[in-house]
Formats: structure tokens, C-alpha cells, sequence
């Protein structure tokens, strides 16, 4: 097994719930738009008979090479079930499974969020907790990367971001001491602003009970940003639920506060018919339900599964099926 193998070890977030809700036929077609080390895809692709079909899709091309050689040895070892695997941020679906001739699936998977790997592996610059430059991008081939954004964006810019996506109540602070040190030279590694971040927070607000590292919320911020997570979520929700077969199911992970308010939002006005004031007599906006949402609260981790993966504490999963 090589390195990145052995880091791409893990458990899957919340894997017997989305198994189960995702209502899996043996010969359906099924997209995993998260691909990541195949941990869900590996439990669809063995449900699946030999009419079935699984389209893996991650814009980690790390990820995605894992996944394949983990989905292919599945194959190799006796399933009859086909897949294929592509490399695409997952707000492409529609044009990728046009792509493999797919016009409607019976399931969706999205785990949102930064993967373990991503997070432990040094050099991608996502976390914290190791010294790297600065890049926290999940798809390596883009150009824009948390650099670009920590020693481009104009102050208020930086404090919007890392305010509304980080809900850091000193984010003025910070930005103002990001702008201050670049002018003295960029700022390049992860541990360079680390620094600024604890020398804008004071001292006695940033280990508070219950808030984690200092930098926790700026780097979630900046995170979001550079990957343009939550405009992609907010794009894609439609796009998948028009891609299912009637009956079919999305089922979306979330980590943050932020993203689980999309999906709830986005699945309520999926679900909604008719939404013309109460005071018009007859509808005008001819809006019909696109089908129902399962959950009425989010699936969360069990004492059992938090046990064996910590990294499920914020795990929310909310359930649409198409009408």
C-alpha cells in the first residue's frame, strides 16, 4: 500500500446512514460527487449487480487516483457493478454524467467540507497545526489560493470573509494586522499567520473554553473562500435534485452551521409548491413541489461512531427525494 493510501485511511462520516437513505438498487446509477478516498463509494459499489453504475467525481486529483485504484480493486475482487471516475468540482454533475451518457441517476452523495487528508497532509497548507505556505486549494490546478487571497484581498475584504465564513468576532482585528505585515513582506506559510492571528486576538480570548485553536475560524474562512464552498453548494442543490429519477434520493453531509442553513433552505423551497402570496386567489407562479424532504432534523454521528471518529461531532446529514 503506498503513502497516500495509508493516508487516505478513514472512516466515512455517517456511512451506514447515507448506505441506508440512499434506498440503493442493485441496478440504479449512482453519483458520489465527493469521491475522496471512496469510503461511501466503496459501500454503494458493492450494492450495486451488474446493471448498476457508480460516477465517482472529486476535484482532488490526489483523491481521485486513490479512489479509483480502492473502486477498481472492488471490481477486480468479484462485483459485477461498473463505475468510472472524474476529475470535476461537483457542481458539474449534470455535464459529467452527460458525459458518461447519463441523463438521470437514482441517488446523490455530498460530503461537504474539507477531507481528513486534506487536513493532515502538510503541504496542502489547510491546516493550523503544521508549517506550510499558504495554498488550501482542493483543486490543485486552479490558479486563486489562500496566498493570493491573504496578500491580495483589500482589508475590509479580509474582514468580510473571514467575519461571515469564519463568524470570528475579530475579524476587523485580524485583517488589520494581515494588511500591517504584508507591507513589511508577504505573508507565505501557515505559521506566519497563525502568528498574526494570535497577535490580533487578545490574550485572554484566545484559548476561551470551548473555542479551539485561535486560528480555527480563520482558516475555516479562508478555507471557504479560496474554494468558493458555499456559492458551489448553493449552485448545486437544484442542479442535482433535476438530475434524480422520481423516487431518487440526495443526500448531503455538512460540517458548519453554514452549510447545513443551505441545504435546510434549499430542500424547504424544493419541497415547497406554490409560492404566490396568500392574498392572490389563484396561483400565477406555477411552481410545483419537486419532491419531499426525509429528514426533518439532520442525521447526526452516534455515541458508537463518535467513539471511533471524532471528526463526525459536526457531521449533520439532511435527505431529499424527488417527487
Amino acid at each position: 500500500m503506498t503513502t497516500e493510501e495509508k493516508t487516505f485511511l478513514h472512516v466515512p462520516v455517517l456511512y451506514e446512514a447515507c448506505i441506508d437513505n440512499l434506498c440503493i438498487k442493485a441496478d440504479g446509477i449512482y453519483v458520489d460527487g465527493t469521491l475522496g478516498g471512496a469510503g461511501h463509494s466503496s459501500g454503494i459499489l458493492k450494492k450495486l449487480g451488474k446493471d448498476g453504475l457508480l460516477i465517482g467525481i472529486d476535484q482532488d486529483v490526489d483523491a481521485l487516483a486513490v479512489a479509483t485504484a480502492r473502486l477498481q480493486k472492488i471490481k477486480d475482487e468479484g462485483n459485477d457493478a461498473d463505475f468510472c471516475t472524474f476529475h470535476a468540482n461537483f457542481v458539474e454533475m449534470p455535464e459529467v454524467c452527460r458525459h458518461f451518457k447519463t441523463e438521470k441517476v437514482d441517488g446523490i452523495l455530498l460530503d461537504i467540507g474539507v477531507s481528513s487528508y486534506q487536513l493532515d497532509t502538510e503541504k496542502r497548507g489547510f491546516s493550523y497545526r503544521f508549517d506550510s505556505p499558504l495554498d488550501m486549494r482542493m483543486d490543485r490546478t486552479n490558479d486563486f489560493s489562500a496566498y493570493g487571497l491573504v496578500n491580495g484581498y483589500s482589508e475590509k475584504e479580509l474582514a468580510d470573509v473571514i467575519f461571515n465564513y469564519g463568524e470570528e468576532k475579530f475579524a476587523r482585528r485580524i485583517a488589520a494586522v494581515i494588511v500591517e505585515r504584508r507591507k513589511i513582506k508577504p505573508i507565505e506559510t501557515t505559521f506566519e499567520l497563525v502568528d498574526i492571528i494570535k497577535a490580533a486576538i487578545p490574550a485572554s480570548k484566545r484559548f476561551a473554553k470551548g473555542e479551539g485553536h485561535p486560528a480555527k475560524r480563520t482558516f475555516q474562512a479562508l478555507r471557504i473562500e479560496v474554494n468558493k464552498e458555499l456559492d458551489v453548494l448553493e449552485n448545486v442543490i437544484d442542479k442535482a435534485i433535476d438530475l434524480l429519477n422520481p423516487g431518487g434520493r440526495l443526500c448531503i453531509i455538512t460540517f458548519h452551521s453554514l452549510e447545513d442553513r443551505i441545504v435546510k433552505q434549499k430542500f424547504k423551497k424544493a419541497a415547497q409548491p406554490c409560492e404566490c402570496p396568500p392574498s392572490f386567489p389563484v396561483c400565477v407562479c406555477g411552481k410545483k413541489s419537486k419532491g419531499k424532504v426525509i429528514t426533518g432534523k439532520p442525521i447526526e454521528a452516534s455515541e458508537e461512531e463518535l467513539e471511533l471518529n471524532p471528526r463526525a461531532s459536526c457531521a449533520k446529514l439532511r435527505v431529499f427525494e424527488k417527487r
